[in-house]
């Protein structure tokens, strides 16, 4: 999200006074409500990996809200997505969250009601059938699915806008370099935060809270111990903009490699980046509402986001890593530091979310370095506006 000139100098941070969201927006059934109707049930959110749905009848069950689909890969090998819903009375036709259908048909439990794998309602049990009942005006309903780089996205309006390639963020890192299609899953963690997503969204566009919670991820990438996210947050970042020191340029510290606990890569490095991005030591992409990826040298790491609640949210990670390189790498010391660094954040965003209750707490103020934040703010604004500042 580009700055906007109004509000930021030539360097990225705020220089006019700006509130965060009302407070309620963070714990209010009825916002919640409102976020799920313009934001998640109108976006493309990713479900899984394409490799996760690898064979024929393969299926994944997504829950967002009060919406169950269905992801499967069906006879031909084609992916498709429906609502788990059964055109006859409405009951739920899967019951797990994944794993391979038995037969090549979707079939209600209820009153048996057979779907094709492309969605065609195929059987009716019924002994006789209504006049100008058509089995062809029943079929499931159909999902928009994309695929982004071995990555499977859905999207629940009935004519979404775009791709799943269109929905992250223009500011994003480019990641043409890395072989993403390819990598495998080395380590998978999913963990229930006690927040609402909009916190967690937060806590990742500032960085003024790294060095009082991040204190190795800090001293690894030392510009974070500075509270600072790139060299541009700086007001004078003009004095330092020839400075390649780790402290002024982002990059990892002297000697350090890839995120990991002692900052060194524990498998090979992957082929085709460009010095700028070996360099780099972490590149983000991200798509809204429900993901980021990163690339390191070594590995990339995905983050993925439900929302259970208003105060509540799942977050799946998962890192990959070259399959020809998982029996020569080290995951446990690159998985310990990542996973250190999500247990951070998840802690800081729960006493976050423990404090917006109080009866005096309208909204926040920003800094100048959340300016990343407020385009966040200005994103959610965007979609419905119910969270306009106050006059």
């Amino acid at each position: 999200m580009p700055p906007n000139p109004s509000e930021c100098d030539p360097y990225n941070g705020l220089t006019s006074l700006q509130q965060t969201l009302p407070s309620a927006a963070y714990w209010d059934a009825d916002a919640y409500r409102r976020d799920l109707d313009a934001i998640w049930y109108r976006s493309w959110l990713m479900v899984c990996r394409e490799a996760d749905l690898a064979e024929p009848l393969a299926f994944r069950m997504l829950r967002i809200g009060s919406q169950e689909i269905v992801v499967l890969r069906d006879e031909t090998g084609s992916l498709r997505a429906f609502h788990n819903t059964c055109r006859h009375r409405g009951s739920q036709l899967c019951q797990e969250s994944a794993g391979r259908l038995k037969a090549r048909l979707l079939t209600c439990p209820y009153h048996a009601w057979s779907y094709s794998l492309r969605g065609d309602l195929v059987r009716v049990p019924s002994k006789s059938l209504p006049e100008g009942f058509d089995k062809a005006d029943y079929p499931l309903y159909h999902v928009a699915l994309s695929v982004w780089r071995g990555l499977v996205f859905i999207n629940l309006s009935e004519d979404p806008d775009g791709s799943a390639e269109s929905s992250f963020d223009r500011a994003s890192g480019h990641l043409s370099n890395w072989p993403l299609e390819t990598l495998v899953t080395g380590h998978r963690l999913t963990k229930v935060m006690n927040c609402n997503w909009k916190i967690f969204w937060e806590n990742f566009n500032e960085c003024l809270h790294c060095p009082g919670v991040h204190k190795d991820l800090s001293r690894l990438v030392p510009i974070y111990g500075r509270g600072l996210m790139a060299r541009h947050d700086d007001p004078e970042w003009a004095r330092h903009a020839d400075n390649d020191d780790p402290e002024f340029s982002g990059r990892l510290r002297a000697g350090a490699e890839t995120w990991s606990q002692d900052g060194h890569v524990h498998g090979p490095v992957f082929s085709g980046l460009t010095p700028a991005e070996r360099a780099a030591g972490q590149i983000y992409a991200t798509s809204l509402p429900s993901m980021f990826i990163v690339g390191h040298v070594d590995y990339m790491r995905t983050m993925r986001l439900v929302p259970l609640g208003p105060e509540q949210t799942e977050l799946t990670a998962e890192w990959l890593f070259a399959p020809d390189a998982l029996a020569e790498t080290d995951i446990d010391n690159i998985v310990a530091f990542g996973t250190q660094v999500l247990e951070e954040d998840a802690a800081i965003c729960e006493i976050n979310q423990k404090g917006l209750r109080s009866m005096r707490h309208e909204a926040g103020v920003l800094m100048p370095e959340e300016y990343d934040l407020h385009r966040f703010h200005d994103w959610v604004r965007g979609r419905h506006a119910s969270y306009q500042p106050r006059a």
